[in-house]
């Protein structure tokens, strides 16, 4: 899955700054707040003009006097065993219900209310005290149960349970945080597949490089050490043994090629050079660079271009590496007096592509084997069969070529594919973009 780069998080602040900021926002919410309630006492309330320092005084003393008690009980709630969502709840709704006594009593002592008077206003605030603190309780409840659902869920995949999942429901600020914890696991998960996936494919290349380095290596070392050693001294031998190295190493530089290819693609892309190009031309090069492999194997090799073609959108060098990897595997998988063609056609001017086949007259792919033919390192039965039976000496590859293949017609825009025709053997296909004129 490709994943778009989340923005980076911002760098923490400062304590010093957060304090800073926590003393300017409540200095300037006390003054607006000061600022509002003188406002409306003189303009709703008519105030006299005699009375209005003492309210301001007394407005004054209650907000420091408020803002002192619930910094206390604040305090006394933040430890570590009443720092809990529920408990905070009820600090806040006790900070409320100590702020309106506390203003209450100012302002009935500043305004001479009588005692009366001032001991059934602090019953009805106590009686609201505790009305607000079986509501917070409810409230804390029910969004404690939320919380500790998604804490449940993050402990889980923590402990390396990706498959957990957190129940979305709830409040939405709780239902956004239990959808990120969720496509959190899902993405962790999906990266863990990922890793066991690459680490699988890791351990197979060991395993087949070191197969496909060793066959020819212990022929080299063989040949080398019988002419070295004298057992191999009739010229005809000796050039039989010389010809025989000349094609294992050939098959050592294929396979070296092929990894070195397949890692740059893995590591830096294909770094393509996209340009309006005749691909017959090309394709015609390419066959003609193999005809005296394909003579040596005793394989009819030739192009057919139907009609007039288009310019496509490739890189040349790129695409060139397509059309020798699938006439390689062609001419891999043919027996002797067989034939490989390589067709080219433009699919019709409805199609925005044109079309390459790559058609030769062997033994066919095992269906089991075709959904698995561009994997990398995968050969299947009938590769190996063909090397075990070395028909094709010199010429077995490493199980790459179609995986290149495909990575670079995909990075063209193009597609790739295999069929298996009727009358028998393989073609394969891919198609490269017109270029708009």
């Amino acid at each position: 899955m490709s994943t778009a780069l989340s923005p980076p998080l911002p760098p923490p602040t400062s304590p010093l700054r957060r304090w800073v900021r926590f003393v300017a926002l409540t200095v300037g919410g006390v003054a607006l707040i000061l600022a509002l309630a003188m406002t409306v006492a003189v303009t709703a309330l008519d105030l006299p003009s005699a009375e209005r320092p003492l309210m301001l005084r007394l407005l004054s003393i209650s907000a420091v006097a408020s803002l002192a008690t619930g910094a206390v009980l604040l305090r006394l709630s933040s430890g570590r065993r009443w720092n809990r969502f529920g408990t905070r709840l009820g600090t806040a709704q006790v900070f409320g219900v100590v702020v309106a006594i506390i203003n209450v009593s100012l302002t009935s002592v500043g305004m001479f209310i009588n005692t009366h008077d001032l001991r059934l206003l602090l019953f009805l605030l106590g009686y609201s005290l505790a009305i607000a603190l079986i509501f917070s309780s409810i409230v804390s409840a029910s969004l404690g149960t939320s919380v500790d659902a998604i804490r449940a869920g993050a402990v889980r995949i923590a402990e390396g349970d990706l498959s957990a999942r957190v129940p979305v429901a709830g409040e939405r600020e709780l239902a956004e945080l239990a959808t990120a914890v969720n496509t959190m696991a899902a993405r962790l998960d999906a990266s863990f597949v990922r890793q066991r996936e690459m680490e699988q494919a890791r351990q197979y290349l060991i395993a087949a490089v070191s197969h496909d380095l060793r066959t020819p290596l212990a022929s080299l070392r063989v040949m080398v050490e019988a002419i070295a050693d004298g057992v191999a001294t009739d010229p005809e031998t000796v050039r039989r043994y010389v010809w025989a190295m000349q094609r294992e190493t050939v098959s050592l530089g294929r396979l070296i090629d092929d990894l070195f290819e397949m890692a740059r693609l893995d590591a830096t892309g294909p770094n393509l050079r996209i340009q309006a190009s005749p691909i017959a031309n090309l394709v015609a090069e390419t066959v003609d660079a193999m005809s005296a492999q394909a003579a040596g194997q005793r394989i009819a090799l030739h192009t057919q271009v139907w009609g007039e073609l288009p310019p496509v959108l490739m890189d040349p060098d790129r695409i060139q590496r397509v059309v020798y990897n699938l006439v390689q595997n062609a001419l891999r998988h043919t027996p002797a007096d067989g034939s490989v063609v390589v067709e080219v056609f433009d699919r019709g001017a409805t199609e925005p592509e044109v079309q390459v086949n790559v058609r030769d007259t062997g033994e066919g792919i095992a269906p089991d084997d075709l959904p698995r033919v561009f994997d990398r390192f995968y050969r299947g039965d009938r590769a190996r069969s063909r090397e075990a039976s070395q028909t094709n000496a010199g010429t077995s590859g490493a199980g790459l070529g179609l995986a290149i293949a495909r990575r670079l017609v995909e990075v063209h825009g193009g597609r790739i594919w295999v069929a298996q025709p009727p009358e028998g053997g393989s073609i394969f296909s891919f198609t490269l973009p017109k270029a708009t004129l």
